[in-house]
């Protein structure tokens, strides 16, 4: 069962907004053989020019489904998010299915439901985008945060991997949609 945790910044979380958001989101357990059990964390925010941002995140057990849409109409932009949260799933079901299917076994962690007397389809089967098409192999050199932004401006990368050398760990740098960066230690 689907629970919501849904916050406005900018704007007030209304009965009907939050209506139309889990009617929309409720929507996705059709691909699941069983309701997964699980938070639906939902922030909606609306800027001074009038432009709404809706950001979904779903984290389930082998998977987290997470997108965000901006649009001049928050309700546009919640149907945008379920399209999206929709081919995510799909696309997952047809890797794993893919995967079971190479190794011999049977296995479905989604069921589609009948949509219309027909099954919803699997576009994604013929989908060569999950393929690895090139394979590079490289040093970690011991970094600060710091040089490893500037190493990744140098080379004009939108990250950079390296080991970070006060805790000996692999870190990840990366340029964020605002220009500016991001930081993923490991454990």
């Amino acid at each position: 069962m689907l629970k919501y945790n849904i916050r406005g910044e900018n704007i007030e979380v209304t009965e009907p907004i939050r209506e139309y958001v889990e009617k929309k989101i409720d929507k996705l357990e059709r691909y699941f053989s069983e309701a997964p059990d699980a938070n639906v964390h939902v922030n909606l925010k609306v800027y001074s020019d009038k432009n709404a941002k809706v950001e979904v995140t779903i984290p389930l057990k082998n998977l987290v489904l997470r997108a965000e849409e901006t649009s001049g109409d928050l309700y546009a932009s919640i149907d945008l998010i379920v399209d999206k949260l929709e081919r995510q799933i799909r696309k997952h079901k047809t890797k794993v299915n893919r995967k079971f299917r190479d190794k011999g076994a049977e296995h479905d962690y989604f069921a589609f439901a009948e949509v219309n007397g027909s099954a919803a389809p699997d576009e994604f089967e013929n989908d060569s985008e999950l393929d690895i098409v090139r394979t590079k192999e490289f040093s970690l050199k011991p970094m600060d945060s710091e040089e490893a932004v500037l190493q990744m401006n140098l080379l004009g990368h939108s990250f950079f991997v390296y080991t970070d050398a006060e805790s000996d760990g692999t870190n990840i740098v990366y340029r964020r949609k605002d220009g500016k960066y991001g930081l993923i230690e490991t454990n």
